[in-house]
């Protein structure tokens, strides 16, 4: 057995294509870093890296996500989406438990106004120490903020069916969602990116993330991160 095998998991998820689009970010970012080992201060492993594609689908997503906490048993789950209209690394705040598409997903499925999980709560915090991320993302020069809302469709499905699962059968564990932007310079359906982080800046602030989320401690940092429109 390699010492990587040995350690515990660290789940990040991504979605698949969407739209017709040819790639995702989410799972491009999510994808690169399969293998790779959580370490602390002290250059000691705390977890590697075990990265899950979604589909993206309603309840299909969530099988999947069911599948993968099975088989890994993570320490903690960092959940992505692409979120093509922002500019930065959005870590979300809150999950709601409705989906309200606006479009299809990709197996043509539009559930409006339907609970994502029927009988439970109308939302769930994220359990990310989301401002220490934020605060250690633009410390490493990487636009970040805190997000309050996830939106109504897939992304925020996933969110709300993790902070279940989590909230309901692991209470430890910490789980939650980032929000990635089309990274710089990629091509879009709209053109070229014109975002603030390129891929490789993804790639290394969900490494941030990670980091943040294994070595943080309880709680998270006190400062104000909120929106007032």
């Amino acid at each position: 057995m390699s010492p990587a095998a040995a350690l515990p998991v660290a789940l990040v998820t991504g979605f698949e294509a969407f739209g017709g689009d040819p790639v995702n970010p989410s799972w491009e970012i999510a994808s690169r870093l399969e293998g790779w080992e959580i370490g602390d201060a002290r250059g000691s492993s705390l977890a590697v890296v075990r990265a899950v594609r979604l589909p993206c689908v309603f309840g299909e997503a969530l099988t999947a996500l069911d599948q993968a906490l099975e088989t890994h048993r993570p320490v903690a789950v960092v959940a992505l989406g692409l979120a093509g209209s922002r500019q930065d690394i959005s870590v979300e705040r809150i999950a709601i438990n409705i989906d309200d598409a606006r479009i299809p997903d990709n197996r043509g499925r539009q559930p409006v106004d339907e609970a994502v999980c029927p009988q439970a709560p109308a939302a769930y915090w994220s359990s990310l120490p989301i401002k220490a991320i934020v605060t250690a993302l633009q410390d490493a020069g990487i636009a970040a903020s805190v997000s309050q809302s996830a939106g109504t469709f897939v992304c925020n499905h996933v969110f709300f069916g993790l902070a279940h699962r989590l909230a309901t059968r692991r209470p430890q564990i910490r789980g939650g969602f980032i929000h990635v932007p089309w990274p710089f310079g990629q091509a879009t359906p709209g053109g070229q990116a014109a975002g603030l982080v390129d891929l490789e800046m993804a790639i290394e602030a969900i490494r941030i993330a990670l980091q943040v989320t294994l070595t943080f401690g309880e709680g998270d940092l006190r400062r104000g991160a909120g929106a007032i429109d």
